[in-house]
């Protein structure tokens, strides 16, 4: 038995060393054949470019295990940054691959040529607006949700909806007080955090997580754990969000009333907690709804927009979700895709479900957000049929 476990883990760890090697090749070797090798510059500087595409291969994969692996917030800096760089130079290289293949069979030999400076160009506007677009408070994007079974009492409640905050490497202090201070200005009835609060312990992002305690609601804070809660401390993480004065949603709800009608608030784990080897944790919508009126509206936070699968066979109504950020960095959106049923906004699953998606408000990894805008989402819910 233990042998078949070590081969097991060993066999993981080949795969993931693999997988690894293909994509950083890919990430660096596309931009170096594009820009350095095809362009058939002199060989002082094919010399010097391939030194430096050599650098960053070798060096991106060490950042990223320090960084990320051994809590290095230096080096998750600098390796998220240049994790975000490369990724952007390799999607234009291969636009600039395409575009010039067509100048070429058209016969504009001397505009093919300028191709891989016009990618060089087009990828650092992207990056310098990607960190602008990342580090500004988000904004406010305002949807009208209709809800059948929403009593009209509670017609017109708002809903502040925060996903994605990322505390992470790079400190946002000052980003998280003007972003909570945005949500104050909504004067929103519920406000949701639907997970991924922080990168790293409660200790290393306290400062970073304090301005969630000044965020007001009317009828209630609610919040759950995103898939990143699982790399660290989640239960501390929850524990700590109670501190600061939210309701940790961990399987279970709440009711809130206005006007004499009521709506409950539920939330569960987020998709992988039962796989985290985390006692207690995992979602479980029956366990979450255990004891609330079945005659009731039911607006859920789940993390991820896969989990509307289990939503719509526990007859939620309203899904709110984070987790994909829109893609965050164009064309990733394209790989979140593959994963969920949908990327951002408002869906429809089944017969009585909906789904909310929003891009969240931070970011994860490279600080930038290229054709991925954050947002707070401010959803109003209204009674009746759509």
């Amino acid at each position: 038995m233990a042998r078949t476990e070590t081969r097991g883990r060993t066999g993981r760890r080949g795969a993931f060393f693999g997988i690894m090697v293909v994509a950083v090749t890919l990430l660096f070797g596309v931009p170096w054949a594009a820009l350095v090798l095809v362009p058939g510059w002199s060989t002082p500087v094919v010399a010097a470019s391939s030194a430096v595409f050599l650098a960053g291969a070798v060096s991106l994969p060490w950042l990223m295990v320090l960084g990320h692996g051994r809590g290095s917030d230096a080096a998750a800096r600098v390796g998220d940054t240049l994790l975000g760089v490369v990724w952007v130079l390799f999607a234009w290289s291969v636009i600039g691959f395409l575009v010039r293949l067509v100048l070429s069979a058209l016969g504009l030999p001397e505009a093919a040529r300028a191709v891989p400076i016009a990618v060089v160009v087009v990828t650092a506007v992207l990056v310098a607006w990607g960190v602008t677009e990342a580090m500004r408070v988000p904004r406010v994007r305002r949807v009208e949700v209709r809800l059948p079974r929403l009593g009209r009492g509670l017609d017109g409640v708002t809903v502040a909806l925060l996903a994605d905050t990322h505390f992470g490497p790079i400190n946002r202090t000052r980003w998280s007080e003007r972003t909570a201070a945005a949500v104050n200005r909504l004067e929103p009835d519920i406000v949701c955090h639907a997970g991924d609060i922080a990168d790293g312990t409660v200790e290393q992002r306290r400062e970073q997580a304090a301005p969630l305690g000044t965020i007001r609601a009317r009828l209630a804070r609610v919040c759950v754990t995103g898939n990143h809660e699982y790399f660290g401390e989640a239960q501390t993480w929850l524990d700590h969000l109670a501190e600061l004065g939210w309701e940790p949603l961990h399987n279970r709800h709440l009711t809130v009333e206005r006007g004499g009608d009521r709506l409950v608030v539920a939330g569960v784990d987020d998709a992988i907690a039962g796989a985290s080897g985390l006692a207690g944790h995992g979602a479980d919508h029956a366990t979450a709804l255990a004891g609330a009126d079945p005659d009731l509206p039911v607006l859920l936070l789940a993390h991820q927009p896969r989990q509307v699968r289990q939503a719509v066979e526990a007859g939620i109504d309203l899904q709110v979700s984070g987790h994909t950020h829109g893609g965050q960095i164009w064309p990733f959106h394209y790989l979140v895709r593959v994963d969920q049923p949908t990327v951002h906004g408002l869906s429809r699953h089944g017969e009585r479900t909906q789904l909310y998606t929003t891009r969240g408000a931070g970011f994860w990894g490279p600080p930038l957000r290229i054709f991925a805008p954050s947002e707070i989402s401010l959803l109003t819910l209204r009674a009746g049929e759509a």
